[in-house]
């Protein structure tokens, strides 16, 4: 038997956030979750058919806070799917008062255990989640583990933490924020006061401090880094590139002159490496594929 663990993205920033993780067995979808639901349900059965992928292989959602670009759609999901919604007690429970999900979120919501990686998909996938700082009720990301692989996503964090890195440095395959570039914003037309919520350690990544962590906290065994949630207003994915490619340039790893997305060092170690679109959704990416007997 064959089995794939694919990865696509359908939004990644303020305009909406919905990621697809799953798992294909000799050529069918048999199990994926979703991360975030700020991308209406309509959008995402018709990216999920144009890659032949049926939605009722999705088996749960996931939410990493309580922002509107990452739940403004749950409530339908909640209402027409009906799949577990899996996030922290905390979480769970700033939702249930939330205009976006609290008539349907109460028959769906599934909490999850502190410092313990939660059965999700029984069987298939499990996930554990670590706190980020972001000025929502809470803001998490998550280490997921599925056929093998060990996945990490954080999004919407206004610094690095010891524990997000160390999380990252165990990974197989980062999602990281890289949000703004400095001199962008602060020579940008945004207020003072929102220059600072930003900037100020309970906001968001910029593209330097992005690519310093990923220096940090790439390791042999990291074979797929995506930059997400970049602003619109602040930031192009070629500024989040080139930080992130000099960070890993720096220790090494030079992008290929075939593929910019392609890098490699002189002992053979190679990455996969770049930014997600904003508005629009991803290809859809293969991140591990292995015969299983």
């Amino acid at each position: 038997m064959k089995r794939t663990v694919r990865f696509k993205s359908f939004s990644s920033g303020s305009c909406g956030n919905c990621y697809f993780l799953g798992v294909e067995e000799d050529g069918v979808y048999t199990d994926a979750v979703l991360i975030d639901a700020g991308v209406s349900l309509r959008a995402v059965k018709k990216e999920l058919q144009a890659e032949h992928i049926p939605l009722d292989c999705v088996r749960a959602i996931l939410v990493t806070h309580d922002h509107m670009d990452h739940i403004r759609s749950l409530g339908s999901y909640c209402k027409y799917l009906k799949l577990p919604v899996w996030a922290t007690p905390e979480l769970l429970k700033a939702m249930s008062y939330h205009s976006y999900t609290l008539e349907h979120l109460s028959a769906v919501r599934h909490p999850l255990q502190k410092d313990v990686w939660n059965e999700i998909v029984p069987g298939v996938l499990e996930a554990r989640y670590f706190i980020v700082p972001h000025d929502a009720s809470q803001t998490v990301g998550y280490g997921i583990r599925v056929a093998g692989l060990h996945f990490v996503i954080m999004t919407d964090l206004g610094r690095m933490t010891a524990e997000a890195l160390s999380y990252a440095s165990h990974a197989h395959v980062v999602v990281i924020e890289s949000n703004y570039d400095r001199e962008m914003l602060m020579h940008g037309s945004y207020p003072y006061d929102l220059k600072m919520r930003i900037s100020q350690g309970n906001g968001h990544l910029s593209n330097d401090e992005c690519a310093e962590a990923v220096r940090r906290f790439y390791h042999k065994e990291l074979t797929h880094l995506f930059l997400c949630h970049l602003s619109e207003n602040n930031n192009t994915p070629e500024l989040a590139y080139q930080a992130t490619s000099d960070a890993l340039s720096s220790i090494g790893l030079l992008p290929s002159y075939e593929n910019s997305a392609y890098f490699a060092s002189a002992e053979g170690d190679s990455l996969i490496m770049q930014p997600l679109p904003r508005r629009t959704p991803s290809r859809l990416f293969t991140l591990r594929s292995f015969d299983e007997p």
